[in-house]
């Protein structure tokens, strides 16, 4: 007989999982990253800003303005109105001392000029000569403008600033920075703005050897004198000696020119000149001056010096660019002269941190809406598309129902393909950061698919350098045709 089977083992009972710990609640108050600080919670006011004396309470306006605070507008006006007076009783062209540190194009990056100050060293044991450009490209052009211009009010005789191109209504208007005053503060901040602008001296004799100007000679300028009389209080002209200080280059060739002029005309501007070796020797000799100092140029490096002076054994021109990393996407670096015990030694910095901000000042909304847009699109593709074009064409070709589904799909299709192509040309402008700033996206794109293997995230220096030169031109005046 069988052996009967034992009966089959009871089923384990599984044990009930664990309650989960209660989350801790969501603290309201304490930062979710701690070390990071937060954004000023108020405009400083006038009394805030200056002191007892009337000074500018410098550590306290460095600090706010990298927390993004802003000002009262009485204070702005107040810190624009009392530099200006300063600067407009300066002669268009300045006597600086040594020790000095010359710096170049800032280009609205306020974080890369507290940098620069730490390298350049204290404003107490040096003199420093800015040579133009403090604003747009940069998104923090205001702060830079303001932190200055209260240096300036600090220290009258060991902060002198030049005018550069960019210190005008044109160019302002044309890229970020009348946008940036309407964004931060108002068009009348800006208006004050562009009135101390037409303060800034043009030039300055560093150590009575050196010329220091924003761009280069003139054909117009032949001694120091004339700079002189020029008259600056306005907005600069598209030529003239004025234009030629604000606006000219070396030529590309410079010290092996195959060209008997000394100034020829400079097509990567659209005004002024290109000057020659031979331009800039003469002119140095009839000054009784070892060198020329500018700015106005991107250098990977953030300084190029030019052929020597074979009698005095110095470069002729020495090109300075205090912008490191410019536009964000340069990924150069930045430097400034130091200049003392007829000692001269120049220091280079890296690019600094900043808090971000979309192109041009576009508020997220309008910023996001192509996004939405070419997902909403895709949707209506979906719902519409409720059988394949072959089941379609199957379909009696005559029947207007028919015909009317297939147009309102390719009519929604092309709606979709179009919002795609806005989404990546707004992803490219936030890789190219302020290249986008003239021309089409368009442009861009095609100029970054025609160069094999280069995309937005690995331009060098020398490609953002090409994609940028439209942004190079003086732009068409209103009215006028490019």
């Amino acid at each position: 007989m069988a052996e009967a089977s034992p009966p089959p083992a009871a089923a384990a009972v599984a044990e009930p999982e664990p309650e989960p710990e209660p989350k801790p609640p969501l603290d309201t108050v304490k930062r979710a990253v701690a070390d990071c600080s937060p954004p000023a919670g108020k405009p400083l006011s006038e009394e805030d800003v200056f002191d007892t004396n009337g000074k500018p309470r410098l550590a306290l306006l460095k600090q706010h303005f990298f927390d993004e605070g802003r000002l009262e507008e009485k204070a702005v006006t107040r810190i624009l109105e009392e530099g200006s007076a300063l600067l407009r009783a300066e002669k268009n062209m300045l006597i600086v001392p040594s020790p000095v540190t010359v710096c170049g194009d800032i280009h609205g990056q306020y974080y890369d000029l507290l940098k620069l100050f730490e390298v350049g060293g204290s404003i107490e044991k040096t003199n420093y000569l800015f040579m133009g450009d403090y604003v747009d490209r940069g998104y923090f052009s205001v702060e830079v403008v303001l932190y200055l211009w209260s240096m300036k009010i600090l220290y009258p005789t060991k902060l002198f600033l030049l005018r550069g191109n960019h210190e005008c209504r044109h160019l302002t208007s044309y890229f970020t920075f009348k946008t940036e005053c309407q964004v931060k503060y108002s068009i009348g901040v800006y208006d004050a703005m562009m009135s101390a602008f037409d303060c800034l001296p043009l030039a300055a004799l560093m150590n009575e050897q050196f010329l220091c100007v924003h761009a280069g000679l003139s054909p117009e300028i032949l001694t120091l004198s004339d700079i002189d009389e020029i008259d600056r209080f306005q907005e600069p002209p598209s030529s003239g000696p004025m234009c030629d200080l604000l606006w000219s280059d070396p030529i590309e060739s410079y010290g092996r020119e195959r060209t008997d002029d000394t100034f020829v005309h400079n097509n990567t501007r659209g005004c002024s000149y290109f000057y020659t070796f031979q331009a800039v020797d003469s002119f140095l000799q009839a000054n009784n001056l070892l060198s020329l100092m500018r700015g106005h140029e991107a250098q990977d490096n953030g300084y190029r010096t030019y052929r020597r002076n074979p009698k005095t054994g110095f470069p002729s021109v020495i090109t300075l660019f205090s912008a490191p990393n410019y536009c964000d996407v340069y990924n150069n670096k930045a430097a400034v002269l130091k200049y003392e015990n007829d000692v001269m030694n120049i220091r280079q910095f890296n690019c600094t941190q900043h808090p971000y901000w979309l192109p041009n000042f576009l508020n997220v909304f309008t910023w996001s809406a192509p996004f939405v847009a070419e997902k909403v699109t895709n949707v209506l593709v979906n719902v519409l598309k409720i059988c394949t074009d072959d089941e379609l064409a199957e379909e009696d070709a005559k029947s207007a129902r028919h015909e009317m589904m297939k147009n309102k799909i390719r009519s929604v299709g092309k709606l979709a393909r179009a919002f795609s192509d806005q989404r990546e040309s707004q992803e490219a402008a936030m890789k190219l950061g302020s290249l986008t700033r003239r021309g089409s996206m368009e442009d861009f794109q095609a100029a970054i698919k025609s160069k094999a293997g280069l995309s937005a995230d690995t331009i060098n220096f020398e490609q953002a350098k090409e994609l940028d030169s439209i942004n190079e031109r003086l732009p068409d005046l209103p009215g006028e045709e490019s």
